[in-house]
């Protein structure tokens, strides 16, 4: 359930002038007219691909008139020049240059391909239409042209750079960019059969979408086939497009349903024959998260069981038909394959990183009480720690020949910064993000390790991008300053934020963040907003900037207090992370209230009869534990997509975390919301889009009937065909959050 981005969006309530005019306001406070126009607007740099082992990179950039075009930069100077102009980009007999969503490139790099015409599949725009450029004929071909428009996925090159191959319509695709012939390999995709892509599970959950991979001899693909035919079909429905309702269907597997069967297969491009892998275990009971070529007779496998506390690597041999168990990784609780984390910029790409002349590969684990790189060779499994010492590994970017480079922050659990180590294991880690830099701070690192894209924020300061060098961390340029927002943000009457600690009655020590009212005076009493999420998949308590929703609330005499629980991926130690293990709801929710209940006792500034709290998704099912349960603290609840039964929602996470229901169905009924419904006694708003394919809008309909059934009163708030995330349609996200500032402001407010 992956916690909701943050975006600069501020709420305000109705009474406070929505209609001023900018003479009758007091500029130096925010109000949602101000907001929602372009005044603090924020400049984001755009993604990046490195060429030339990191000695240049390439970016999209607008023209003067609009239009996409392809600049690069030599990464020691900055230098740029035109790589691919919005002219080379236009078609024959077109007027304008193609947009440009995303692109790559080829291996020798002669040849791009382009990434237009997008369309959502789930959260992602993952389908739409490929062109290729060639760098050296100048001309630019569209590919799948007999293929239905904007239905191509995860086109890429071959090595040879001869052919590319696409998904479409569940099948795989292979096409001769020069001659235009089009090979269809696989034919039993339906959609209950699906190749080369994943179902909606897959890609919720491991960020699993592009589902093939070239051999490097250009004549093989190893790629996924996933059979949903036996996964239930959940309907949302939509009410509002046309006289009669219409069921919009969704493949959904429900914690204690079984997954689809997985299994990975090569096929050979020139038969269009598949040879399936004999993969040890049972098809339908583990997951094939990843899968990589180490060269061209050689395939990595990744395997995790349902439970998810076993992770098996596997290599298989094409030319014998051989496959080898060579790492076995088990955690009384769960293992993890991807590590959540605020510095994490890597959600999806499951391939294992690969060093010493491709014969090891790099793992993180959890193994020894904290988090942890170690190299792993091929040959034997043999284990050499790369990170020692009492602090947790947050992520790591990328390796060298020689050194691996990652971020922890061995001091405060709410900073990130970059360290690098030895890949021979000697010697002790190197922190390389200087003292100027403190907050967090993420990198995007060149395949040479000499250069990165470093972004940098702390609670005060919106994120500066910047070009330097490694290891110095020598600025080369300032890429993004976001001086126009600081220049606003330097008018307004800011707040103040701190970090704490709290022992609660347990001896639990939480983290949190404390954002106080702009002329806090510690002789008054003010209402208190603590903003959850609590999940294993989200830190709250981070050293990043605040953004306008919290000053704006502090401007109106809030205090603004987050925390970070057991459970969340806090730089606490594994044990920390853990215990929340089948306790989702539990032990996380208890965390927040003592800490609650300690500050409340601590601070007299905050006002006990004036306590709110509101969160999204894992942040929505917080609150209502913590309404329900704990009545005595909580006066007011804000519930925004929340799961209200963890049986209601999907199997990949909830069993990851608290088991199979066929083994501890009791810990889900206790782990659930709407078990203690019955004891509400404040204030609360539920809010859900009812086209939420993620958290069904089914949790709010079985919560609203038990809170019926207790005749308990509240409020709530359905947004038609809105997904996950209620943003879509004309002032979705203003009038979200006019209402939840409204509620709040009539509750608790001053």
């Amino acid at each position: 359930m992956s916690i909701l981005k943050h975006v600069f969006v501020v709420l305000v309530a109705a009474q406070i002038g929505l209609t001023a005019t900018a003479q009758e306001q007091d500029l130096s406070k925010l109000t949602l007219d101000r907001i929602y126009s372009s005044e603090f607007n924020g400049d984001n740099a755009r993604s990046i691909s490195w060429i030339n082992d990191g000695e240049a990179f390439v970016t999209i950039e607008r023209t003067d008139s609009g239009e996409d075009q392809l600049i690069k930069y030599e990464s020691k100077s900055n230098d740029q020049e035109v790589f691919l102009s919005a002219d080379a980009l236009t078609p024959a007999g077109a007027s304008q240059a193609l947009r440009v969503a995303d692109f790559s490139l080829s291996k020798d790099e002669s040849k791009v391909l382009i990434f237009t015409n997008t369309s959502r599949v789930w959260r992602s725009n993952t389908k739409g239409d490929y062109w290729v450029y060639d760098l050296d004929t100048k001309k630019l071909k569209q590919l799948g042209t007999d293929l239905p428009s904007s239905s191509l996925m995860f086109a890429k090159f071959s090595d040879a750079n001869k052919k590319v191959a696409y998904v479409s319509g569940f099948n795989l695709y292979e096409e001769d960019f020069k001659t235009g012939e089009v090979t269809q390999l696989t034919t039993d995709g339906t959609g209950d059969i699906i190749n080369g892509t994943f179902d909606w599970v897959y890609e919720e959950e491991f960020g699993a979408r592009d589902g093939f991979r070239w051999n490097p001899d250009g004549k093989h693909i190893a790629y996924w086939q996933l059979d949903a035919s036996e996964i239930g079909t959940f309907y949302m429905i939509n009410n509002t497009d046309s006289v009669y309702a219409k069921p919009i269907p969704l493949q959904y597997p429900k914690t204690g349903y079984d997954p689809s069967s997985a299994k990975v297969g090569i096929v050979n491009t020139e038969t269009q024959k598949t040879h399936w892998i004999a993969v040890p275990g049972d098809a339908v009971q583990h997951y094939i998260p990843a899968l990589q070529w180490i060269n061209e007779d050689l395939l990595l496998i990744q395997q995790l069981n349902r439970k998810q506390n076993t992770l098996k690597i596997f290599t298989y041999t094409p030319s014998t038909d051989a496959i080898k168990n060579v790492y076995t990784e088990t955690e009384d609780t769960w293992v993890d394959l991807g590590y959540p984390d605020v510095s994490a910029n890597q959600w999806g790409k499951n391939d294992l990183l690969l060093t010493d002349d491709q014969s090891a590969f790099l793992r993180m684990t959890e193994n020894d009480a904290w988090r942890h790189i170690y190299k792993v060779r091929l040959k034997d499994g043999k284990k050499t720690l790369l990170t020692p010492g009492a602090y947790d590994v947050a992520a790591f970017y990328t390796a060298t020949d020689k050194e691996v480079f990652f971020s922890a922050s061995p001091e405060s659990p709410a900073q990130r910064y970059l360290f690098k180590a030895s890949l021979s294991g000697k010697g002790k880690p190197q922190r390389l993000t200087p003292d100027e830099f403190e907050g967090i701070n993420t990198y995007q690192i060149a395949p040479n390790g000499k250069y990165a894209i470093h972004n940098h924020t702390d609670v005060t300061t919106p994120t500066t991008t910047r070009l330097i060098g490694l290891p110095k961390h020598k600025t080369i340029k300032t890429l993004i300053t976001n001086q126009k927002l600081k220049d606003k943000l330097s008018t307004l009457a800011m707040p103040e934020t701190e970090f704490f600690q709290v022992e609660t009655e347990d001896g639990i020590v939480v983290e949190g963040r404390i954002t106080k009212p702009t002329g806090f005076d510690a002789s008054e009493e003010y209402p208190v907003l603590f903003h959850v999420y609590g999940e294993p998949w989200g830190q709250m308590a981070t050293d990043n900037f605040i953004g306008l929703y919290d000053i704006f609330l502090a401007q109106n005499g809030f205090v603004i207090i987050n925390m970070d629980n057991r459970g969340t991926p806090s730089l606490k130690g594994s044990d920390w992370r853990k215990s929340i293990y089948r306790k989702v709801g539990v032990i996380n929710s208890r965390d927040q209230a003592m800490a609650t209940k300690a500050l409340l006792k601590k601070w007299s500034f905050l006002d006990e009869n004036r306590v709110s709290v509101w969160g999204w998704s894992g942040g929505g099912s917080m609150t209502l534990n913590l309404m329900f349960r704990y009545p005595e603290l909580y006066q007011t609840g804000m519930a925004v997509a929340a799961v209200a039964n963890q049986l209601f929602y999907d199997n990949i996470y909830q069993e990851r975390y608290m088991g199979l229901p066929q083994e501890n169905k009791e810990d889900f009924r206790e782990g659930s919301p709407a078990t203690y419904a019955k004891d509400l006694e404040g204030n609360l708003l539920v809010v859900h889009g009812t086209g939420d394919d993620n958290v069904h809008y089914q949790n709010m309909e079985y919560l609203v009937n038990e809170l019926i059934k207790h005749n308990k009163q509240f409020t709530m708030m359905a947004y038609p065909n809105r997904s996950h995330g209620i943003y879509e349609g004309e002032n979705t996200r203003r009038h979200l959050y006019t209402l939840l500032t409204n509620y709040l402001f009539t509750h608790n407010g001053k």
